[in-house]
């Protein structure tokens, strides 16, 4: 798919700001409300917008410790992976889980309250799984830079 500068113009807008209404990225954008809307709904149908989401504070609802963790399966199986990430999907603290080439098979991002949280967590969760071999946690001390908006180039 080709994106020409209008198109990129409004991923940015929507990516700093997905309430923005039609009129007001039409007027960024220097396009009247129709094409605007029409290049909107090409973006949506073509997957280039997945979906609109909202973000959270996790430190002001409660979770504000951030835990990366490699982790390597016993085997390298095609049933000890599916097996790992089915369970993974259920958990709820795990926010990213990525398979990841070196030393790890994958890398998860976790989200708790606190110390004595994860380590409920690694311990009947994580731990608790048989096709894991090996978890090694960084517990995250300060975040530099944490966003969500992709890099586009016009």
């Amino acid at each position: 798919m080709t994106l020409d500068t209008n198109d990129i113009r409004i991923l940015q807008l929507l990516q700093e700001n997905a309430q923005l209404t039609l009129k007001e990225i039409s007027q960024k954008i220097n396009l009247s409300m129709t094409p605007t809307h029409e290049r909107i709904k090409r973006l949506e149908n073509e997957g280039v917008i997945e979906k609109y989401v909202t973000i959270l504070n996790k430190k002001m609802l409660g979770n504000p410790m951030t835990v990366y963790c490699n982790i390597t399966l016993d085997k390298q199986q095609k049933n000890h992976f599916e097996e790992f990430e089915k369970a993974i999907k259920e958990f709820p603290e795990v926010i990213e889980c990525s398979v990841i080439s070196g030393n790890y098979d994958y890398l998860l991002k976790v989200i708790v309250k606190n110390m004595e949280a994860y380590n409920e967590f690694y311990q009947k969760k994580l731990s608790d799984l048989q096709s894991v071999a090996h978890i090694s946690s960084s517990f995250v001390m300060s975040e530099v830079k944490n966003t969500t908006v992709l890099p586009l180039a016009p």
